[in-house]
């Protein structure tokens, strides 16, 4: 899923001074037509696209069987070919590939995507979400851009090094999985970092979550390598009282109880944090703006104890929570009938960490601030892992860089933090840092992602096969 900062620096350029260049790219296709390998890319795509992977009544595994067959097609052998699947889940399957690489020192990349896609009505969209739509200079589709416009890529990628009979020196590998948009599903990245840890292992994994941001002209304003990512975690307040006839009420009333605990909750702000992904991202957006808000990021880069330059900052919600851990309540549940007294009250929690917290640490704080022990506290399942920032390795940014001035001259690269999360987080708890990549970008206005008639530009899919098949070959040479 793509990182919301990109809407802010979005807005944020376009309020200031431009570093924009409207997307040039060394190998973007002819308008009147294609060269015959993105021919062969576009055919992959859509079969991925066209690949019914919901949750409800699609199958990841049958796109992963496809990918498969694609890329034994280019030469891989099978044996360099592995599937997965658990029995428990035979739908929610994947794949893993391996590209040898010459070096028996280096240690392989691994490339990972999603192929699960956000459920889609047809009745609500105005294409069928499932047949890819070329149309006014965008594919349409439900995973046009989240996460099989990547997926594909990366096939496309094994695929042309196949037959070209590319030898890197580091070993490539590539891992399609399940269950990265719906959180308790069955998820195969999960899933391999737990059972088949040595399939995977690698120096660092490539990942959605990095990009670049357009204006609605078309211009690329910025790129973004994501750099870590908040822990996400649900925990159930719940307040018990014994009840009663509501003919003859009490003070000690448990959805007053859960609600005074809400307020304390709704009062509280987490203490300010940075990191040196954030430090990096507020120096250098805040430079990029020329204007109050820009101004105080810059300062707040500076000396983070600058309260007038945070409370500058926290007027930019996106802002504001990539500064510290977030806590809200979401979901709320109370009462058995409507002329008793409740017995219980339910509020659900959604917390976004910030790196280097553990859940049960917040937990605590929440238990602090509300000060209440009658109010109970659970940590909800999945509970998922809370793993450190990767670092900002001048191996893995320094390509990333010369790919960005050489694709995008004057357009940023700037590192980030999401406030979301994604698949990487699996794999940075089991030693495996891993980076979302810039190349590929999407609008201002979010191109439908999650929601309605969600699209990826043409330019922005064939631009970014190339960044992205220059950016592995570079990584998987060195």
């Amino acid at each position: 899923m793509r990182v919301p900062l990109f809407a802010a620096i979005c807005a944020a350029l376009l309020g200031g001074a431009a570093l924009a260049q409207s997307a040039p790219s060394p190998a973007a296709p002819a308008q009147s037509g294609l060269r015959p390998d993105q021919v062969e890319f576009r055919a992959t795509y859509k079969e991925l696209v066209e690949t019914n992977t919901t949750l409800s009544s699609g199958s990841c595994t049958l796109a992963a069987e496809r990918m498969g067959a694609r890329l034994k097609a280019a030469g891989i052998p099978d044996a360099q070919i592995i599937p997965y699947a658990d029995p428990a889940h035979p739908n929610e399957g994947g794949l893993v590939a391996i590209y040898p690489g010459t070096s028996k020192t280096l240690k392989p990349i691994l490339l990972i995507a999603h192929i699960d896609v956000v459920e889609a009505k047809r009745e609500d969209w105005t294409r069928d979400p499932f047949t890819l739509v070329e149309e006014d200079g965008y594919f349409y589709a439900r995973g046009s851009a989240d996460d099989k416009a990547m997926a594909a890529v990366w096939v496309d990628t094994l695929i042309r090094f196949a037959k070209t009979g590319y030898k890197p020196r580091r070993t490539v590998k590539l891992a399609l999985s399940c269950g990265e948009e719906t959180n308790g599903a069955f998820n195969g990245i999960e899933w391999l970092a737990a059972n088949k840890r040595d399939l995977i292992d690698a120096e660092f994994a490539l990942n959605e979550g990095g990009g670049g941001s357009a204006d609605a002209s078309g211009k690329v304003l910025v790129q973004e390598v994501q750099v870590g990512e908040k822990t996400f975690a649900n925990f159930e307040l719940e307040a018990r009282n014994p009840g009663g006839h509501s003919s003859i009420p009490v003070r000690d009333n448990a959805i007053y109880s859960l609600s005074h605990a809400l307020i304390k909750l709704q009062d509280y702000e987490f203490p300010l944090e940075m990191n040196d992904v954030t430090h990096a991202y507020f120096a250098r957006a805040g430079a990029a703006r020329h204007d109050a808000l820009g101004d105080a990021m810059v300062a707040l880069a500076k000396d983070p104890t600058d309260k007038a330059a945070e409370a500058v900052v926290n007027t930019d919600r996106v802002l504001h929570s990539n500064l510290r851990t977030t806590c809200v309540a979401t979901m709320v549940d109370a009462g058995h009938a409507r002329n008793a007294l409740p017995q219980r009250a339910r509020a659900n929690v959604n917390c976004r960490i910030f790196p280097g917290h553990s859940i049960e640490s917040i937990r605590d704080e929440l238990a602090g601030v509300i000060g209440d022990p009658s109010i109970t506290i659970t940590i909800l399942p999945p509970k998922r892992p809370a793993p450190p920032a990767p670092p900002l390795n001048p191996k893995v940014i320094g390509p990333m860089e010369k790919l960005v001035a050489r694709y995008f001259p004057g357009v940023p690269l700037l590192p980030s933090m999401a406030n979301g999360y994604t698949d990487a987080t699996f794999l940075g708890a089991v030693g495996i840092p891993t980076y979302g990549v810039p190349g590929m970008w999407g609008g201002p206005d979010g191109d439908g992602v999650h929601g309605l008639n969600e699209r990826i530009s043409v330019k922005s899919l064939y631009t970014g096969r190339d960044f992205l098949f220059d950016l592995v070959k570079d990584l998987s040479s060195k």
